[in-house]
């Protein structure tokens, strides 16, 4: 992913001050905006008004506290240390006789060989 240069802002929306071609233009627009104010004055709809009041009105934003998993149960204490040896276990040791050996059929994929038939099958196998 790469960095987008200043032009690509999701901040800084506002339009600065509006410039106008020539006086005559800025003077059209200043009475168009006093008339503009003019007719919502008069027909009682006051835009600034409106939303002075809406934002008073609204209700304020509180969020709730945390809930974290297990703050609702009580403590349980852990075990204590016995003190007791952490021993090795007994290694594992195939004791029977089914098994011939351990083959190599792909890489490093061992499998078990149960008969001569199938070391020599894996055998022919192998590249």
């Amino acid at each position: 992913m790469h960095l987008e240069g200043p032009w690509l802002s999701t901040t800084g929306k506002k339009k600065g001050k509006q410039k106008f071609r020539n006086a005559e233009a800025a003077r059209k627009a200043r009475q168009l905006e006093e008339n503009w104010n003019d007719l919502l004055k008069k027909w009682g709809v006051e835009q600034q008004e409106k939303r002075k009041k809406r934002a008073m009105s609204a209700p304020t934003l509180s969020t709730p506290a945390p809930f974290y998993r297990g703050s609702d149960q009580p403590k349980i204490p852990s075990l204590p240390f016995t003190g007791g040896p952490c021993t090795k276990p007994e290694q594992k040791v195939y004791t029977g006789d089914k098994i011939k050996g351990i083959g190599t059929m792909h890489k490093s994929n061992a499998v078990p060989i149960f008969s001569d038939e199938q070391a020599i099958d894996i055998a022919k196998m192998r590249r």
